[in-house]
């Protein structure tokens, strides 16, 4: 009751700054507002849809203006910066060396110092208390990630989060701000909240925080559909880009890098959201932001996807194939449906030629001609012999994971501490490592301790390779199967 008591005087507060869902007629605003909500969008929860979100409380046409947001309300480095202790501070030429995320990081971390005292203490208090980016995985935690390129991706997010905290201290140290907010731990919540937070303005390379712009729950660009396992809370994600409307927007948009549901809009002074398609009253009202696979999800913004249509798995090849193609190794992967890409299947048709022929076909290959039957046969037995070996290889199998995430549901819904207890010990030796990677604190109360600490983070391998990697790879072998025996048959015939 008091957190939503404590809600609703954010919205009241943000009505009061001019943030607003009415449309840009002022005559339409009420004259004592007491939420910046109601007439387009209204808060609702969806649970099996990334939880509180924003619906439709009425009709909305795509392209609709939804929300407007004042430039003035907006945290960025300007306006964080009016503090004139803060700005001597940060413009001190010994603080020159860090980058302006760098910066805008330790200022959010000043800024919430203060406390009830902040201009933006309302909406601060309502940022999540953490985040799950690769930044903030225990070694434990990325080790159960158990595939190399996700390992490697943790760990050089943690060293690189670690380096950029080391060279801020001083800054810190010098700004005097409190014990708690000099902690790594500290530094992983106030970059996670701008990294995955973010929205982009012309006038600064960090972009800019928006209160209320941020209660958009999110889905995955290219899915129109409402299948709601693809929705993820934007509370984790959210980076808008360059200011066009939704006019401007084109989904198949080559090149382009996000998609833009709004942007910051000099006429209107205003950070502006769009409707990116047309809803109806009591739909969930959804944001898109770009095409990233699980793991960079993962990375900057700390969720995933169960089903993301942009999700990929690299395969490796063998070091003598890449010497004849030019296809960069970033474009030799397999979709999350289990096709190859166009790059990868075309460097193998080329490898399976015979080396005295391969000059003259490859301009064949490089089209995307299939170059014969055989041929055809011989890349789609190498694919799936080589993602048979890939799952060999990895500890566990997907109905051990299956089965793990499972457990993890139980852990979480578990309220009978003599319960979880015994339902930690049973579910296999994982799960008991990471009871034992708790230590005695799982002596005190097992169930308050899981609740509380971003615990169940293990929950997070619902997140990554270790689960969707072996998915998609059994997906191309499944689907290559099926290839081979059509070429056999028409080869046959």
């Amino acid at each position: 009751m008091m957190e939503q008591e404590g809600f609703e005087r954010f919205l009241k507060w943000a009505a009061n700054l001019g943030i607003s869902d009415c449309p840009t007629n002022r005559s339409l605003h009420p004259k004592n507002p007491t939420s910046c909500l109601g007439h387009s969008l209204t808060v609702s929860h969806f649970p099996d849809a990334g939880g509180r979100g924003l619906a439709a409380v009425r009709d909305i046409k795509k392209g609709e203006l939804v929300l407007r947001v004042p430039k003035s309300v907006l945290i960025t480095r300007d306006s964080l910066l009016k503090d004139e202790k803060l700005c001597s501070f940060v413009n001190n030429s010994t603080y020159s060396s860090l980058s302006p995320t760098q910066i805008l990081t330790v200022c959010l971390l000043y800024e919430m110092g203060k406390g009830k005292s902040s201009w933006w203490y309302p909406y601060m208090m309502h940022l999540p208390r953490s985040y799950d980016v690769l930044a903030s995985f225990s070694e434990f935690e990325m080790q159960a990630l158990q595939v190399d390129d996700a390992i490697w991706s943790a760990e050089k997010a943690v060293s690189k989060a670690k380096s950029e905290w080391k060279e801020a201290n001083s800054l810190m140290d010098a700004l005097k701000l409190k014990p708690q907010l000099l902690t790594f731990r500290a530094w992983i919540w106030a970059s996670a909240t701008i990294s995955s937070r973010a929205l982009h303005i012309p006038w600064d390379e960090t972009g800019c925080l928006c209160p209320v712009g941020d209660l958009f729950n999110y889905a995955a660009p290219g899915e129109e559909s409402n299948d709601l396992e693809n929705v993820v809370h934007l509370t984790n994600a959210s980076s808008l880009s360059n200011g066009e409307t939704a006019d401007d927007f084109t989904e198949d948009q080559p090149g382009s890098e996000r998609l833009t549901d709004g942007g910051f809009d000099e006429n209107m002074a205003a950070y502006c959201f769009y409707a990116r398609k047309n809803y109806k009253k009591g739909n969930q009202v959804l944001l898109g932001y770009g095409t990233y696979t699980n793991l960079e999800l993962l990375e900057h913004y700390g969720f995933l996807l169960n089903e993301n249509p942009n999700d990929k798995v690299f395969i490796p090849l063998e070091p003598s194939m890449y010497s004849f193609i030019s296809w960069p190794k970033v474009s030799l992967y397999i979709h999350q449906d289990g096709t190859p890409s166009f790059a990868l299947l075309s460097a193998l048709r080329i490898w399976a030629t015979p080396p005295n022929q391969r000059r003259s076909i490859s301009h064949l290959a490089y089209s995307g001609s299939q170059l014969s039957v055989d041929n055809e046969i011989s890349v789609l037995k190498w694919i799936s012999k080589n993602c048979a070996m890939i799952l060999s290889n990895l500890p566990t199998v997907i109905e051990d994971d299956n089965f793990l995430l499972s457990t993890i549901d139980k852990i979480k819904n578990s309220h009978n501490p003599m319960e979880l207890r015994k339902l930690l010990c049973t579910s296999g030796g994982e799960a008991r490592a990471f009871l034992e990677s708790r230590g005695n604190k799982m002596d005190q109360n097992p169930g308050l301790v899981l609740k509380r600490e971003k615990s169940l983070k293990m929950e997070r391998l619902k997140s990554l390779g270790r689960f969707y990697k072996p998915q998609i790879i059994s997906k191309i072998i499944s689907t290559v199967s099926s290839d081979v025996n059509e070429d056999v048959n028409c080869l046959s015939s």
